[in-house]
C-alpha cells in the first residue's frame, strides 16, 4: 500500500497520471463485464471468475491487477481475488452503487471530446456542437439513446443517494409547502414529503423528465395527493408558489441561463420566501478531484461550470437573493441558505 513514506516521486506519479485514461477505461471494462456482481463475499480464481463473466481469464487477470493498484478490487497471496469498498461500489445491488456513474463518465462521447480540452479552453466554448453538428442533449437523444439512457441513470442514482442526506440536513419545521426546482424525478421533494407528513410539494422539471417521476409521486403513489408535477423549463418560467425552493445541482449553464433561472425563482417565490440552492463546489477540499473533473467534463458537453463558493455568492446575491448560512450537506455539496428579501437587490 502507498504510504506518505513510499509515496512515487515525482517523476513517477506523472507517469501514473498520464495514464489515468488506462484506468477510467479499466473502471468502465469492469462495470460493462459485470465483474463486482459476479464476485461476492468470497474470494474467486479468475478462472471462475472470467467464466462467470464470460472472458478469457489471462485478459481478465491482467484488468483486474491493474485496478488493484487503485483499490479497486484485492489479489490475495493465493492468486484469488476480492471484494474491496471501493470494488462493491461496482455492483448493482450495493445500496451506494456508482456503476451507472462510472459508465456515464466513461461514455463513447467523452474519449471524442477529452482531446479537444485544449480548444475549450483556448475559447470558453463546449466542443460537441463542433464534434457532432448538435447540441449536446440534442446528440444524446437522437444519435446515442443507450448513452442517454446511461444519464439518466447515473443522474437517478446520484439523486437519490443524496436525497436522503438533504432531507435530514433541511430544517423546514412551520413551512407549508416546498418546490423543488429542475428536481428530476423528483427524489428530494418525496424524501421532504415523508419527513414533513402535513407539508405539500410541487415537482418542476422538462416534461421528458418528470413523465419518469418518482412511483411515490406519481398517481397512486404514497405522496401523489400532497404533490404537483409541473412539466416546465425554469430557465423560462416557474409558475409554482411555494414557501420554500429547493434548486439542486441545476446552475451549471452558462451565466446567462444561470441568472434568468435565479430570477425567476426569485419573482415566482416573493419577498420573504427561503430559497436553497444546494451544489458542489470546486473549491470545496473533500471532493476537489471528482468536482474539478466534472468542472472540465462540463466545459467540454454543454459549456457550463461547476462554482467555487465566492462566484456561487455572486450569482445568488446578484439575482436579489440575501445568503443567510453557507453550510456543507455531505462530503460533495454545500447549501446556499438564503431569503428573498422585501427589496431585492439585483431587480
Amino acid at each position: 500500500m502507498t504510504t506518505a513514506q513510499t509515496a512515487p516521486q515525482p517523476p513517477m506519479r506523472l507517469r501514473e497520471l498520464v495514464f489515468g485514461a488506462a484506468c477510467a477505461a479499466a473502471l468502465r471494462a469492469a462495470a460493462r463485464l459485470g465483474v463486482a456482481d459476479a464476485l461476492d463475499d468470497r474470494p474467486l480464481a479468475v478462472e471462475d471468475l472470467a467464466a462467470a463473466v464470460k472472458t478469457e481469464p489471462q485478459p481478465l487477470r491482467r484488468l483486474l491487477r491493474a485496478l488493484t493498484c487503485y483499490g479497486v478490487f484485492a489479489e490475495e497471496p493465493d492468486g484469488t481475488f476480492a471484494h474491496t469498498d471501493m470494488s462493491r461500489l461496482l455492483r448493482e445491488d450495493d445500496p451506494h452503487s456508482l456503476r451507472a456513474i462510472t459508465l456515464w463518465c466513461t461514455e463513447p462521447w467523452t474519449w471524442d471530446a477529452w482531446p479537444k480540452l485544449d480548444e475549450a479552453v483556448r475559447t470558453g466554448h463546449n466542443v460537441v456542437e463542433d464534434l457532432y453538428g448538435k447540441e449536446f442533449f440534442t446528440y444524446l437523444g437522437e444519435d446515442a439513446p443507450a448513452s442517454a439512457e446511461i444519464f439518466n441513470q447515473a443522474m437517478t442514482t446520484s439523486s437519490r443517494q443524496s436525497a436522503a442526506d438533504v432531507a435530514a440536513f433541511l430544517d423546514l419545521s412551520g413551512r407549508g409547502s416546498v418546490a423543488d426546482i429542475g428536481g428530476g424525478q423528483g427524489h428530494v421533494v418525496a424524501s421532504l414529503l415523508e419527513k414533513y407528513p402535513s407539508m405539500r410539494g410541487t415537482l418542476l422539471d422538462l416534461p421528458r423528465v418528470v413523465e419518469n417521476a418518482d412511483p411515490r409521486l406519481r398517481e397512486g403513489g404514497a405522496l401523489a395527493d400532497r404533490v404537483r408535477i409541473v412539466p416546465g423549463d425554469c430557465r423560462t418560467a416557474i409558475p409554482v408558489r411555494a414557501d420554500v425552493y429547493v434548486v439542486k445541482n441545476i446552475l451549471e449553464w452558462d451565466d446567462e441561463s444561470t441568472a434568468r433561472a435565479l430570477r425567476n425563482v426569485v419573482e415566482a417565490g416573493g419577498p420573504g420566501t427561503r430559497v436553497v440552492v444546494i451544489e458542489n463546489l470546486v473549491d470545496d477540499s473533500p471532493s476537489m478531484r471528482f468536482s474539478t473533473a466534472m468542472d472540465l467534463l462540463l466545459l467540454l458537453n454543454v459549456g457550463g461550470a461547476k462554482h467555487t463558493t465566492d462566484s456561487m455568492v455572486a450569482r445568488l446575491t446578484a439575482a436579489g437573493l440575501v445568503i443567510d448560512d453557507i453550510r456543507p450537506v455531505n462530503a460533495y455539496l454545500h447549501a446556499f441558505d438564503c431569503t428573498v428579501p422585501e427589496k431585492p437587490a439585483g431587480l
